[in-house]
């Protein structure tokens, strides 16, 4: 059996549940070296997860030659610049959400991807999960007539405001944080459907932690065939907690609680003329149907989902919302 060798860069919180435990699921793949900025944390977190190799940088993990992909979950304005330099070395990357700082990062990156050939990935993991495919599928199958408007929230409590997410140097923002998501699943369900093109930004509002930092964002969007997208994100604010999809049509509407995270609970109805249905979409942990995916691209040369490709229009969508909220672009002086 083939296998794929992958290093960590950065022992980050969200690495057990994004690559470790999806591994123990995933025969081809092997957690094989990783290197922090603290190098005691590196050894902490290798000792606990059972990493074989720990190294004294993020460069020495791309420099070793028993390593094949990288999985990045640095801060977001560490994923272009380390993203670049994974590529430079000859490795894959898996790279967490959002891609980058911004729209021209995402394109340089997704320009050395194409060059070099390896696969890079975005970690969009709910995008696996058969009930992402379920939903577009309702939404392309006619079933609710003619769309007129796709609605999508991802809010969560974050009142730590010395993490990094609330930093504007690091690529901090609801936008960013919560909003890719939103941005993300917005284009699932109108990409294609809604008109050829991608939807444009309106308008949008931010709710600041301060100047340069949005706590909260909504956004107002368009479709090229004229139906709109509303976008909500938050990392504090009145809303405490909304991961949701609502698409309304003029035949039926379709609901969705929990897109992100729905191998651990989701609800999903759909109402029409013929009644209201609820349907569970039944699967195995997002995050190891992400990791299968990644690994079949690579070995098998299987598709890249979302691709660099694509987080460039994601990023593109991003920066247009900072925009119309009269917000600086991330990783913008």
């Amino acid at each position: 059996m083939a296998q794929l060798r992958i290093g960590v860069l950065g022992a980050a919180r969200i690495a057990p549940t994004a690559l470790i435990k999806p591994a123990a699921g995933v025969p081809e793949v092997t957690v094989a070296a990783i290197a922090a900025r603290d190098p005691q944390r590196a050894r902490r977190f290798a000792a606990k997860h059972r990493i074989a190799t720990v190294h004294d940088s993020y460069q020495a993990v791309l420099d070793d030659p028993d390593i094949d992909a990288v999985y990045n979950p640095l801060p977001n304005a560490l994923h272009a610049p380390w993203t670049l330099k994974a590529i430079a070395a000859g490795k894959h990357v898996l790279c967490e959400k959002p891609f980058t700082s911004n729209a021209v990062e995402a394109r340089t990156v997704a320009e050395a991807a194409a060059a070099s050939g390896l696969v890079v990935m975005e970690a969009f993991h709910y995008r696996h999960h058969p009930l992402a495919s379920r939903m577009r599928e309702i939404c392309a199958s006619g079933e609710l007539g003619t769309i007129g408007s796709i609605d999508v929230a991802m809010c969560f409590p974050l009142p730590r405001f010395s993490d990094i997410r609330y930093s504007y140097p690091l690529g901090g923002g609801a936008m960013m944080d919560a909003g890719c998501y939103t941005v993300n699943c917005l284009r699932l369900l109108g990409d294609g459907l809604l008109g050829d093109g991608q939807p444009e930004v309106v308008s949008a509002q931010a709710t600041r932690h301060s100047p340069l930092i949005d706590r909260a964002m909504t956004a107002q969007l368009r479709f090229p065939d004229g139906a709109e997208g509303r976008i909500t994100a938050s990392m504090w604010s009145r809303k405490l907690l909304a991961i949701s999809a609502r698409v309304v049509g003029d035949q039926g509407e379709l609901r969705v609680l929990n897109f992100v995270a729905p191998h651990i609970y989701h609800r999903m109805t759909i109402k029409t003329a013929s009644g209201t249905f609820h349907e569970k979409v039944r699967g195995e942990h997002s995050y190891t149907y992400q990791l299968r995916a990644f690994a079949d691209a690579v070995l098998h040369g299987g598709p890249v989902l979302p691709s660099a490709d694509d987080a460039v229009v994601t990023m593109g969508l991003i920066d247009d919302v900072y925009r119309a909220a009269d917000m600086p672009v991330r990783g913008e002086s």
